[in-house]
């Protein structure tokens, strides 16, 4: 989506996700680290490492798309655009009912201690976990079309059998991740909220009012995470804002396309429009 033979373009690693500092390989790991923590630390390194005081643009995908948000409102006059791809200034109830159904979920595993750390990896609750996530990540639409399976149209996830796609593409992926770092990562998307500080004390719509970069919103028209609806009940307190969803059904799925090339092909001519403005 972006161009690295024209932008100079920085990818940090998440806390929580296993590849930056993580619960799984820390003892001292906060409870809760909130995406504004992330966007902090991501500041401080770009001062710290390349003297880097103003980005051309933050882009993000889901979380990643939360952090662009929160980037946006916490250093208004550092940032000239953001593209917020499949998410929100704050996550909304809807999106709290499912991430903390995965946390009851791995709670009631025997191996959890509390505070979500455990004594062991619950197998059974991560195979539970993924196999909820599924019927999230992807659509009802995408679902009825059956492209889960090989023998749909393609594009398609290439499965023999639902059974197949629900072990092989769900349980297997998050069973191999630290179930501390899923549950680290479900309390921080579950708090994300570009108004939770002393800047804005809550004020969501004087958040969003502060923002000075110009906003893509790019949801997809099918996700159940980040609704359009969610992104059209922000626009009206932005500046400079363009709302464009991605016209697909392969919901939240449809934001990072490495299978889907219609998909692809929408989002990389939106972000080049407006890297070239």
């Amino acid at each position: 989506m972006l161009d690295p033979t024209r932008w100079f373009i920085v990818i940090p690693d998440m806390f929580g996700n296993g590849l930056s500092s993580s619960p799984a390989d820390r003892d001292d790991y906060p409870t809760l680290v909130t995406i504004a923590d992330n966007v902090q630390a991501q500041r401080a390194a770009l001062a710290s490492l390349f003297g880097i005081d103003r980005v051309a643009c933050v882009y993000g995908w889901s979380m990643g798309a939360l952090q662009a948000y929160h980037w946006a409102a916490l250093f208004p006059e550092a940032v000239e655009r953001i593209v917020v791809n499949c998410g929100v200034a704050r996550t909304a109830v809807h999106n709290q009912v499912f991430l903390r159904s995965l946390m009851a979920t791995l709670e009631a595993a025997p191996q959890h201690i509390g505070n979500g750390r455990f004594s062991a990896e619950p197998k059974a609750a991560k195979r539970a976990f993924g196999r909820i996530y599924a019927a999230w990540a992807l659509s009802q639409d995408f679902y009825r079309a059956n492209l889960h399976l090989a023998d749909a149209p393609q594009p398609n996830l290439g499965a023999p059998d639902l059974e197949t796609f629900l072990k092989t593409d769900w349980e297997d992926r998050f069973g191999a991740r630290p179930a501390a770092n899923l549950y680290a990562q479900l309390c921080t998307w579950d708090a994300a909220d570009i108004s939770a500080n002393d800047l804005y004390n809550g004020d969501l719509h004087a958040a969003l009012a502060a923002i000075q970069a110009r906003v893509l919103l790019m949801p997809g028209a099918t996700d159940l995470y980040f609704r359009t609806a969610d992104n059209e009940a922000e626009r009206p307190h932005l500046r400079h804002a363009e709302l464009t969803p991605i016209p697909s059904i392969w919901g939240h799925r449809a934001g990072n396309p490495v299978v889907i090339p219609e998909d692809a092909a929408f989002i990389r001519a939106q972000v080049r429009h407006l890297l070239d403005s």
